[in-house]
């Protein structure tokens, strides 16, 4: 698409988040001085992909995929400055790096992390992706599925091994995903990366929704198997005090 383009087509949301009850073809192309033909192809294709819907009388309105858009950006906005003193609390208990992260299809998206201030491994990580499956992170979230729709969300994706632990079968996942839901925490054992252990919680919000995570995550030799219950019960707690400040509580 032409930079032209993608001028008119902002433009056109511009006019129509200031329009209620919308605006129809003609009077839009009168207000942003577009001929009907250009106005018509920029709707249709801002129309097929939810940013924008019509009504049986003709009328252009903003779409749901647009105001989804705009509150996940809130949602992550808001999720951020809350868990900002949780997560500083968490790594200075922990002793290592905490992270905090959502989630889109099937992956983990990080959206904030504090590390500690002798930490000698240091993560630029806000933005980056990774699989839900063989991380912490993605295990905890995935606790907010059943086990049906697990294994409908890998019905055609690959699980990828990145180490020789990494859990390779959608039934040893589920499995993995009903201990994680059981005792609160969940585990990734060096199996997205050799040489680190990480473990994180669920987050929650008003509705009882799992809708991020937290974790912790070190080295094997720092984050023993020693060490995984106490480090646990500091993730559980960190990811019971976001989930409250996002208005969740306990059934």
């Amino acid at each position: 698409m032409k930079v032209q383009s993608v001028d008119r087509v902002f433009d056109i949301l511009e006019l129509l988040s200031r329009e209620q009850h919308g605006l129809n073809l003609t009077e839009i192309g009168n207000r942003l001085d577009l001929h009907k033909s250009t106005v018509y192809r920029l709707l249709q294709a801002l129309k097929q992909r939810g940013y924008i819907e019509k009504s049986a009388q003709g009328s252009y309105r903003l779409g749901m995929e647009f105001i989804e858009l705009s509150s996940l950006y809130l949602n992550n906005l808001e999720l951020k400055t809350e868990a900002q003193p949780v997560l500083r609390e968490l790594s200075s208990l922990s002793g290592n790096t905490a992270f905090l992260a959502t989630v889109q299809e099937d992956e983990v998206v990080y959206i904030d992390k504090m590390e500690t201030f002798n930490s000698l491994r240091k993560y630029s990580i806000i933005g980056q992706r990774a699989p839900l499956y063989c991380t912490a992170l993605g295990k905890s979230i995935l606790t907010g599925k059943t086990g049906e729709q697990i294994r409908s969300l890998y019905r055609d994706r690959e699980l990828k091994a990145f180490t020789a632990k990494t859990i390779r079968s959608v039934d040893a996942l589920i499995e993995d995903v009903e201990k994680t839901r059981r005792r609160g925490w969940s585990l990734d054992d060096e199996e997205y990366e050799q040489g680190l252990r990480c473990i994180g919680a669920p987050i929650r919000d008003y509705r009882n929704v799992v809708i991020a995570a937290v974790s912790t995550s070190g080295y094997a030799t720092v984050i023993t198997s020693e060490r995984v219950g106490e480090i646990a019960a500091y993730v559980v707690k960190a990811a019971r005090d976001i989930s409250q400040r996002m208005g969740y509580r306990s059934q």
